[in-house]
């Protein structure tokens, strides 16, 4: 999230990621707006749910060390003034939106006994308040970036080296765009989240349900090879199902499994995954605010957060309006192959992606999350790389 301060058009409260957040609306009109919120929260877990709210709260796997993920860059965000406010940067500015929250969620794999996993999926969810849309961005995981401290490396290298912070400070230092909170799931928490959902409905190709079926045969998790038996369309997930269409990156071992072909690639996956969370959020639409406040209390444990729990009641409390908010989808790099990035084989890295144009990329960028806010200059210093 991107928030420095609180706004209150719509109803809704920001979360404040630079300092806590404020008390009450300055505007007219204010405290009565307060209070709705306030009551209506307590009125639907009053009593023994009010309780359970606040057992949920000290339940979630909390890893908060100060305001915010630490930056060794000086980061202030700039002052956006009126609504038509321009927001550029200069190589140490991060930009920021006082209605927009930046959050990073991460898909952790299996740690084999590593301080961190790899991070499997990195996608920013920023909750744009000010346009009223959901935005999720794709990082590619084999994008090469400078990682503070040790120097350029694929970027899923970052959350090895030093966990979802130092991925964060890669990101915030390669793209320059601020993040302020983050939540990571590993693969199991991944498939009992889905479960306690009881399970979703996504729409699947008869390629994607061959993979899910393939995947779930040969790993010892179904007792038949076609475990799906729904032609192609919308297919009821369970958890397990739901994490191999999230890992789909197509399949192809000639020498293990001769004759067995999956199209795909981790563009694909990438896709799936954002496709995923957009099926979540749409199929949340319907649910009531104890509906919602019941899945936080089971799915809650299992996920590692920065969020503070007074940031966590805030978002609850406005998720029926967050839900409300059409998905639109990024990824980076962004563009055709040869274009903006292309494929690198040189070095110890291996095959990785490389950006070609790391300035057009930063700014088409920001002005996915941003919009409007983003100034038309032409001066590549409002693009500058704060890695520099």
């Amino acid at each position: 999230m991107a928030v420095s301060d609180k706004h209150s058009r719509g109803g809704y409260v920001d979360i404040s990621s630079n300092s806590q957040v404020k008390k009450v609306y300055k505007r007219k009109g204010r405290v009565k707006r307060v209070l709705i919120v306030i009551f209506s929260v307590l009125f639907l877990v009053s009593g023994s749910g009010l309780l359970y709210y606040y057992s949920v709260l000290s339940s979630l796997n909390y890893n908060f060390t100060g305001n915010t993920v630490t930056n060794t860059k000086e980061t202030t965000d700039p002052s956006l003034g009126s609504e038509n406010s321009n927001l550029t940067y200069d190589g140490k500015t991060l930009l920021s939106d006082s209605k927009i929250l930046n959050v990073m969620l991460f898909g952790q794999d299996y740690s084999d006994g590593d301080a961190n996993g790899r991070s499997d999926s990195m996608i920013m969810c920023s909750i744009d308040n000010r346009h009223k849309k959901i935005k999720l961005t794709t990082f590619m995981r084999d994008t090469k970036v400078y990682v503070p401290g040790y120097d350029y490396c694929k970027l899923n290298a970052a959350y090895a080296y030093g966990g979802p912070a130092l991925a964060i400070e890669t990101i915030e230092s390669n793209f320059g765009i601020k993040i302020d909170r983050y939540a990571v799931v590993d693969y199991d928490s991944f498939k009992s989240i889905v479960d306690i959902m009881g399970g979703v409905d996504i729409e699947l190709t008869e390629d994607e349900i061959g993979y899910i079926n393939f995947q779930m045969y040969i790993n010892d998790q179904a007792n038949d090879r076609n475990t799906i038996t729904s032609p192609a369309g919308k297919v009821h997930l369970n958890g397990q199902e739901a994490l191999w269409y999230a890992r789909d990156r197509g399949f192809y071992e000639p020498e293990e499994y001769p004759g067995v072909v999956f199209e795909g690639d981790d563009w694909d996956r990438t896709r799936r995954q954002r496709n995923f969370l957009s099926t979540v959020f749409g199929s949340l639409k319907s649910a009531s605010l104890p509906q919602i406040i019941s899945i936080v209390g089971e799915v809650g444990p299992l996920i590692t957060t920065n969020f503070k729990k007074d940031e966590i009641t805030t978002l609850v409390a406005n998720a029926l309006t967050y839900l409300k908010y059409d998905v639109e989808q990024y990824c980076i790099p962004q563009g055709e192959l040869g274009g903006l990035w292309q494929y690198n084989r040189t070095g110890e890295l291996g095959e990785f992606i490389e950006i070609i144009d790391m300035d057009r990329s930063r700014n088409d960028f920001a002005k996915f999350v941003f919009e409007d806010l983003i100034g038309t200059t032409s001066s590549t210093e409002a693009t500058k790389s704060t890695a520099e």
